[in-house]
């Protein structure tokens, strides 16, 4: 069997090294916010601070491709939930508790102004978060349709839940995922259709929302 040559093993030295980086990017990003030392990450990423750079020159480009990947991976399981599940309930269920990149990118998007007006005027990043949140909607109206889902529910409440739900505190770090998965499934069942109390207001749209990890320009 021939060698691969010089070129092909540089492109995936590269490649492993940008992996590697988003990988170390993304943790720390959800576990210590968007301003965590450049350097932290490369030594976190067993790489050079000079590669870092050069993959992402500034923490802005860095930022970016975090939320990029972190969101294609959140549609791509959305995707997947509501192509394998038998019911639009199931799918919610399972993106929900079981996507750790929807945490991880609404972590992000909410850790500074800055970096919400980073993703903000991204058109890549809008054009997959409202793909995104199109998928969750129809979740969302499937499971009404199937009587699995109070009907006064909107996309936009899923959101605001989402917000809510998945940014840790403290308290919930020190309780690890047993706290975490406890507050979903105490989410999922106020969601459920059995509920007879009533919401106020009026079910909140994604129109109406003005965030960049959820709402349209």
């Amino acid at each position: 069997m021939m060698a691969a040559s010089p070129e092909i093993r540089m492109r995936a030295d590269a490649r492993r090294n940008r992996d590697q980086i988003l990988a170390a990017a993304r943790e720390m990003f959800a576990a210590q916010g968007s301003d965590v030392p450049l350097e932290e990450i490369a030594r976190t990423a067993g790489v050079g601070v000079g590669t870092l750079y050069r993959r992402f020159p500034d923490r802005e480009s860095l930022i970016r491709a975090v939320a990029k990947e972190s969101l294609a991976q959140v549609l791509q399981d959305a995707r997947a939930a509501s192509a394998e599940e038998p019911t639009g309930w199931d799918a919610l269920e399972r993106l929900i508790a079981k996507s750790h990149q929807l945490q991880v990118s609404f972590q992000l998007a909410w850790s500074s102004s800055r970096v919400r007006e980073i993703l903000q005027v991204d058109p890549e990043i809008g054009e997959i978060r409202n793909t995104l949140m199109a998928e969750i909607a129809q979740m969302v109206k499937n499971a009404q349709t199937e009587g699995t889902m109070r009907p006064d529910i909107g996309a936009g409440d899923m959101a605001v839940l989402f917000v809510l739900i998945l940014r840790q505190s403290p308290a919930m770090d020190a309780l690890g995922t047993f706290a975490a998965e406890r507050t979903v499934a105490i989410m999922l069942d106020g969601l459920r259709a059995r509920s007879n109390g009533e919401l106020p207001g009026h079910p909140i749209t994604m129109e109406e929302l003005r965030w960049p990890g959820i709402a349209k320009d």
